[in-house]
């Protein structure tokens, strides 16, 4: 007979580690279709992290790719943290990419030093309005946030497409679904001369830092991990439990907006319905990789960022399909799930004849 108990505790390391062996054992498992396909994995990872790191260019395109991530990844990991589940950082996401573009393509014609922070402030609170809607039904209704946070993502998606067809579509885009472009002064700077990599990974860092330590030193922080481990003990203690799923469902849906406005005024300069490949569902693995700790989702933005990169690298040198990052990241997902039950649960196989004596 078998028995699953609570662990009493789990020591640090523990818990640490499963994130990292999550991901060693994804990129296992994802050696056996690679042989299936007829591909050494040994050469195949090879090409992989010489994908990554073989010169400045394809780091420049790993910190790239990684900077919507980490966006995305936080909104999932502070709203997770407070049991409040945003699965709708995908629209949030394009709702920011929206604004961006409102008042960058030539709403306000000011200087760089006043329209970027418009743009950045403007792209957040639009993603913030984006997650506040379906807060404030579940506060007051008692709707899932699952689902409203889900569907409202379809709901953006076609909204978003009837504006690239009407009022933010580009002029001289010869009937293309585009917005008008950013104007020159709107884009965030490039850190690095002739490549993509712009100053939205800065920020992203900045969002992260600052989050880590609120959660970890602040009164606000305490609050937040209160109500998610226990809302009816918080509110007890005299925590207003609605006041902060509320308060950190405007900075979750702030953040994943910010996705959006960086991915569009920091790298493309104009905004069309394929902006983003599954930036905001993907921000929930990197999360869930995290353990919701801020400065793990830098870590695990990266290490999802090099996967993805490095598996188009490797498609192209070994004609192995690219999806193969798709399964990694899935299986990386899979593998956390599981080594959070084991780090809460324990597995004891019980003698049935002593049991029943």
């Amino acid at each position: 007979m078998i028995r699953i108990e609570p662990r009493n505790s789990t020591s640090r390391a523990f818990a640490l580690g499963i994130p990292i062996l999550s991901a060693v054992v994804s990129l296992a498992l994802a050696a056996i279709p690679l042989m299936l396909a007829g591909a050494n994995p040994i050469v195949a990872y090879g090409e992989m992290i010489k994908g990554v790191f073989g010169s400045v260019f394809s780091i420049s395109e790993m910190l790239t790719r990684a900077t919507p991530l980490i966006f995305t990844g936080l909104a999932a990991a502070l709203a997770f943290r407070a049991k409040l589940w945003n699965i709708g950082a995908e629209g949030q996401l394009y709702l920011g990419a929206m604004a961006a573009v409102a008042v960058g393509s030539g709403a306000f014609d000011v200087p760089g030093i006043i329209l970027i922070p418009l743009i950045i402030l403007l792209g957040a609170a639009a993603g913030a309005a984006g997650m506040a809607a379906p807060t404030y039904l579940k506060i007051r209704f008692g709707a899932d946030e699952v689902v409203t946070t889900l569907l409202l993502n379809f709901i953006i998606l076609i909204f978003l497409q009837m504006m690239l067809e009407g009022p933010l579509q580009d002029p001289m885009g010869l009937g293309w679904p585009q917005s008008a472009p950013v104007l020159d002064q709107g884009m965030l700077p490039p850190l690095v001369d002739r490549m993509r990599i712009h100053s939205g990974l800065i920020i992203a860092l900045v969002a992260a830092g600052i989050a880590q330590f609120m959660l970890a030193r602040s009164v606000w922080g305490f609050k937040l991990r209160a109500v998610g481990e226990n809302a009816a003990a918080a509110r007890h203690a005299g925590i207003n439990v609605n006041r902060s799923l509320f308060g950190v469902a405007i900075i979750s849906g702030g953040l994943a907006g910010l996705a959006g406005a960086s991915e569009v005024a920091g790298l493309k300069g104009y905004l069309t319905a394929d902006l983003s490949p599954g930036f905001g569902y993907t921000g929930i693995v990197v999360a869930m990789l995290a353990g919701l700790s801020p400065v793990g989702v830098v870590i695990a933005a990266l290490f999802i960022a090099s996967v993805f990169v490095g598996a188009d690298s490797m498609s192209r040198a070994m004609g192995v399909s690219s999806f193969l990052a798709d399964l990694v990241v899935s299986m990386s997902l899979l593998c956390v799930l599981v080594g959070g039950f084991v780090a809460k649960y324990r597995i004891i196989r019980a003698d049935t004849g002593k049991a029943a004596r």
